[in-house]
């Protein structure tokens, strides 16, 4: 009996030893942001006395895309963008002042540096040799291009638009460049440093410049928060105390995005935007930070009570005009994203991950052919039509600004390409206690130097946002400790954790992200499932429109879509685009749900590997509806204004299909709904029809 008891007590000592000894090989937490009080002893991060940021962006190359991503960015490669040289008039080589070695030529503004930003990077993470080699005539035509003062790039006649600037005084093209820059320097290693020198004599040039001569111009005031990310970048990797004299002047004499939304120009905001959370690395004040915050809520509540992530700025946001069918430029949305990667990256809050994947998945693959061979100008939310036809003075630009024409659309034309490579740069990020946070999700792989200096491979092998479940795989050398986090998204409420296909018991919060801290060996795998469940977004401020969403996606009506051959040349056609379909609908809802229920459908597949087409949707989503008769074309050809739901009608009821927004060219998204009596206020019918 004492034997038995004593062996027991050896048992029991045993297992707390055990325990004891797990709990300090492995730690599994909730955290709101990664902690900052170390420094990441392997890559480049903001030096003293800026600000320690939670995430360290990691350099070009190191995440390779996967999956559906490295689709898109092969049919980028492939289509009318990684092709632009030979298409665009203002990439032609000849008398281009970007390649002269004095900044002298007949034209050379924003479009090739606009162009190049995607363009290179693209070719970087595909390992494009075409792509690489032509970027370095670029890149070595901007580095060969600087004065003995410090001026590079175009210097004399070359000019842009909307603007009288020439030459030196426009300091805008020189921003995008030297993105383009800094990207080429990361890519390839940190080694040429040419591109250090180049920099720092030029922004010595620009602190010489008085105030009263510096930043002038639309264009260089309302974009500055692209110099003074350059300025960061450069103290970073000099410490010369110097630049961050200059960082304040650079803020100082922008546009003060800190005190208000102060320019509604559609690409303006999303670029500018966030101006002052990048001065907040300077200023370490944080009412910078709360400043972009408050920008973007203000843009969002005037202007951005629709779906998908953007706001309606057809050229300019306009009093009145606030509605879903109001567009954005495709610019507009690739410069959100970038900011809100930005933001990410600054202060570790998931909302602007959040914020940046509905960009991407819902509104940024529809501005697009499925191919990515043509693009169009403007994007909305409700868009039946895809034409050549001027909408003007329902969107403010007049002209085709529908047209799917890879030969058309200038600024996006060019600009449009640094989407999907930006946002493969900032999937991944290092953190100070020289971890790893995947802190966006897409098929993705990540090499890098964790811990005490041991490079790893993590494989993230996923269909998000079209599936729940995100796979991750390490691949190292040996044993390593270091902590690993992964969001948690805001509108995911429930989540399930499993390590080497064991559960791991955790509570999770939206927007936060969870920390496994633990010492991982080769093959060690963790599987994170974000439970998507279907909701009903009321756009209370758009006539109490609703939408339907699952996870990060957003769906809209399935629309037949009839493309017709409209210009352009055989090898770049352009199109347009027209509904073979009823699209009028209104959704039934009882007591605020949609009658019925929803019926969630996962398709198989596209072999091609490209989801974002409406034929080969992934996802489906089944409800009930009811047309709307009086709801027709206006006589632009736009969707007719919504009127006040519920909408009365005594139409039968309809199973309709729902596909996500992203691969719905032509769709309805933000939809009227309507009641299973059929009562509610009658719509008023357009003046004209234009169907």
């Amino acid at each position: 009996m004492i034997k038995n008891r004593w062996k027991s007590g050896i048992v029991l000592t045993m297992l707390i030893f055990v325990l004891i000894a797990c709990q300090k090989t492995q730690h599994i937490f909730v955290v709101k942001n990664p902690p900052v009080d170390e420094k990441n002893d392997h890559y480049i991060s903001n030096r003293e006395p800026l600000i320690r940021t939670p995430f360290v962006k990691l350099p070009v190359g190191v995440i390779r895309p996967k999956g559906w991503l490295l689709k898109q960015l092969q049919l980028q490669a492939d289509g009318f963008h990684g092709h632009l040289n030979e298409i665009s008039k203002f990439l032609e080589k000849e008398g281009n002042a970007w390649l002269d070695p004095e900044g002298k030529g007949d034209h050379g503004w924003e479009e090739e540096p606009y162009w190049l930003k995607g363009f290179s990077n693209c070719g970087y993470l595909l390992g494009n040799e075409r792509m690489i080699q032509e970027s370095r005539i670029w890149i070595e035509g901007a580095l060969n291009s600087q004065q003995p003062d410090g001026w590079f790039g175009p210097g004399f006649r070359s000019g842009g638009a909307a603007t009288k600037l020439k030459g030196r005084t426009d300091l805008w093209p020189n921003m995008i460049m030297l993105f383009c820059l800094q990207d080429y320097y990361e890519y390839t290693g940190s080694t040429d440093q040419r591109v250090i020198s180049l920099m720092t004599d030029y922004f010595k040039y620009l602190s010489q410049v008085p105030d009263e001569e510096f930043l002038v111009g639309y264009w260089p005031r309302m974009r500055a928060g692209d110099m003074l990310f350059s300025v960061i970048w450069l103290y970073n990797r000099t410490g010369d105390e110097w630049l961050l004299d200059f960082a304040r002047k650079v803020h100082r004499n922008a546009a003060e995005w800190e005190k208000d939304v102060i320019n509604w120009h559609n690409v303006n905001i999303s670029q500018g935007f966030g101006e002052p959370g990048t001065f907040y690395m300077v200023s370490k004040n944080k009412e910078h930070l709360k400043a972009a915050e408050r920008n973007w809520q203000k843009v969002k509540h005037l202007y951005g009570q629709v779906p998908g992530g953007m706001f309606g700025g057809d050229e300019n946001c306009r009093e009145g005009y606030s509605g879903p069918r109001q567009a954005i430029e495709t610019c507009g949305m690739v410069e959100m994203m970038l900011s809100e990667e930005t933001l990410l990256m600054i202060s570790g809050n998931t909302k602007w991950a959040d914020r940046c994947e509905d960009v991407a998945f819902n509104s940024y693959p529809a501005s697009m052919t499925s191919d990515l061979k043509a693009l169009r100008y403007l994007t909305a939310p409700n868009l039946v039509v895809s034409d050549q036809q001027n909408k003007s003075p329902g969107f403010q630009n007049r002209g085709p600004m529908l047209w799917m024409n890879p030969h058309r659309h200038r600024c996006c034309q060019h600009n449009s390409g640094h989407g999907w490579p930006y946002f493969t740069q900032h999937l991944w990020a290092a953190t100070h206690d020289n971890g790893l946070g995947a802190v966006m999700y897409t098929p993705s792989e990540v090499t890098a130097v964790v811990g005490e200096g041991t490079e790893v491979v993590i494989t993230e092998k996923t269909r998000y946002p079209f599936d729940e479940t995100i796979e991750f795989t390490i691949s190292s050398p040996k044993s390593v400790r270091f902590p690993l986090y992964l969001r948690v998204p805001g509108w995911c409420w429930q989540s399930e954790l499993s390590l080497n296909g064991r559960p791991e018991k955790i509570e999770t919060e939206p927007g936060t992200y969870i920390c496994i801290d633990r010492k991982w060996k080769d093959g060690d795998r963790v599987a994170l499932k974000c439970v998507m469940s279907t909701s009903i977004t009321h756009w209370t401020k758009n006539q109490d429109s609703v939408s339907i969403d699952r996870g990060p996606l957003t769906y809209s009506l399935k629309i037949g879509e009839e493309y017709v051959r409209k210009g352009g040349t055989d090898k770049w056609p352009a199109w347009e685009i027209f509904p073979t379909t009823d699209w009028n609908y209104g959704l039934l809802l009882e007591d605020g749900r949609p009658a019925q229920g929803v019926e969630v459908k996962q398709r198989s597949w596209p072999q091609e590997g490209q989801p974002f087409q409406m034929e080969l949707a992934p996802v489906e989503i089944r409800l009930q509806a009811r047309k709307i008769p009086e709801w027709r074309l206006d006589h632009l050809g736009l969707v007719g204004t919504l009127q006040p739901s519920p909408a009365q009608t005594q139409q039968p009821v309809e199973t309709i299909t729902l596909i996500p927004m992203g691969c719905a060219r032509l769709r309805i998204s933000a939809f009227p709904y309507v009641l299973p009596d059929g009562s509610g206020q009658a719509w008023e019918e357009p003046e004209t029809d234009g169907s």
